[in-house]
This record gives C-alpha cells, sequence and structure tokens, in this order.
C-alpha cells in the first residue's frame, strides 16, 4: 500500500512542474478528493448508499471537486486543481490526467446502454481545462482533450481533438511538446482545424490555377486563342 501510495505521488510530481516533492502534492485537493472516492466507491460497491453520499458531500466540500461514489477509477489518476464533476457511470483507466472545470457528464438516462450515460477514458488520457466530455463515448487510449473544448463522439486513440464540437488536429502534437502534452493543448496557429482546412483550399486553389494555366498554354500551341468576353448590354 505504501509503495502505490509513493508511486501515485511521483507520478503527480512527474506531471506538475510546480510540484516541488511528494510532500506538496499531498495538500493538492484532486489528491484528497480520489483517496476520499476510493472510500465512497467501496461503500457503494457495498449498497451502503447513503453513507457512500455522505463521504461524496464530504469530499465535495472540502475539495469543490464532486465524483460521483459509483464512479469508476484507475490508478494514479491526477485530478490537478479542481472544480470538476465526474457522473456515476463514468469509467476512468490507469495514468488519467484531468484540470479544473471538466466535466465527464451524461446523456439521458433513456438514451444510454444499460445504464450507461457517461464517458470512458482509456489509459493515459488528458483531458485539458474547462473540457465538456458527454454521453457513452469512449476517448481511446493515450487522446488528448483540448481546453474549452465540446466532445460528444468518440475520440480516437493517440489523435487530440479540439474545439466545439471537437474536432481531430491535423498535426502530431508530439513535434510540439514531447511526452506529456499539459492542459491537452498544442500551442500551434498550424493545429486549428479551420486554419488547416483553410491552407487545404488554398493548396487546391493553387493546383487549379497551374492547371487552367497549362491547358491554356496547350490550346495557344494548337492555335486555339481563348475568346474574349462579351459584356452584356
Amino acid at each position: 500500500m505504501k509503495s502505490g501510495l509513493i508511486g501515485f505521488l511521483e507520478s503527480v510530481k512527474s506531471r506538475d512542474p510546480a510540484a516541488r516533492s511528494r510532500w506538496d502534492v499531498l495538500f493538492y485537493p484532486g489528491v484528497w478528493a480520489v483517496g476520499l472516492h476510493r472510500v465512497a466507491h467501496w461503500l457503494w460497491e457495498g449498497r451502503l448508499f447513503f453513507i457512500a453520499r455522505l463521504v461524496n458531500h464530504l469530499a465535495r466540500f472540502l475539495t469543490g471537486i464532486d465524483i460521483h461514489p459509483g464512479a469508476r477509477i484507475g490508478k494514479r489518476f491526477f485530478l490537478d486543481h479542481g472544480f470538476s464533476v465526474i457522473g456515476e457511470s463514468a469509467e476512468i483507466g490507469d495514468d488519467v490526467t484531468i484540470y479544473q472545470h471538466v466535466t465527464l457528464g451524461g446523456t439521458n438516462p433513456t438514451t444510454g446502454i444499460g445504464g450507461k450515460r457517461h464517458p470512458t477514458l482509456r489509459n493515459g488520457v488528458v483531458i485539458g481545462s474547462g473540457a465538456q466530455v458527454l454521453g457513452p463515448i469512449e476517448v481511446g487510449e493515450g487522446a488528448k482533450v483540448g481546453a474549452n473544448s465540446v466532445v460528444t463522439k468518440d475520440v480516437a486513440p493517440a489523435s487530440t481533438v479540439v474545439g466545439i464540437p471537437a474536432r481531430p488536429v491535423p498535426v502530431d502534437t508530439v513535434h510540439y511538446s514531447p511526452g506529456f502534452v499539459p492542459y491537452g493543448t498544442p500551442c500551434a496557429e498550424d493545429v486549428d482545424p479551420v486554419r488547416a482546412r483553410l491552407a487545404e483550399l488554398e493548396q487546391e486553389l493553387e493546383q487549379l490555377r497551374k492547371e487552367v494555366a497549362v491547358l491554356k498554354t496547350a490550346r495557344r500551341g494548337q492555335g486555339v486563342e481563348p475568346q474574349p468576353k462579351v459584356k452584356s448590354a
């Protein structure tokens, strides 16, 4: 148990440059929230729902983080800062990082499959601050969700999505931030999906211009002059 706690604190320290030691990490509200959730979830699994809810409310009062006792959370989960909400049927894998003001929200109970209304985050996922991940969707292993994104569809493993609604970025984020990407957000203009699409359209337009120029040259070589435009009266 001691080695597991030390491994958890070290994993948090490796993801947060502000942490000077494991003692610093022990004072993080996210660490307390996850620790109290372990107790609440154990009680919930034992069908002691009322007591589990009491622990949940105590954790929310102390940390500002609301994790439903029914949520399933893996190892070395780092919830940075706080003010986040994690729903009842949410499932979180190992080594997941979530920043502040994130919601793992649910859909209408009638639209869930077998009561599954909240997202599933696979191992190594990073969710940026302010992101809203909604519904019984899956965020694949190693995927990243940029800050303030709204995700309502599955996210492919190892991809990065940004925006409202969230869309995959067109370049590999590792080029900009090798290893762990803070806030799941690549900081470069050319990873904006809109700017990337505009660049693609400009390239297509340039290619069409070249093809038109080649056709004009060919027509002149055959002695065919382009007809002048006739202005309408």
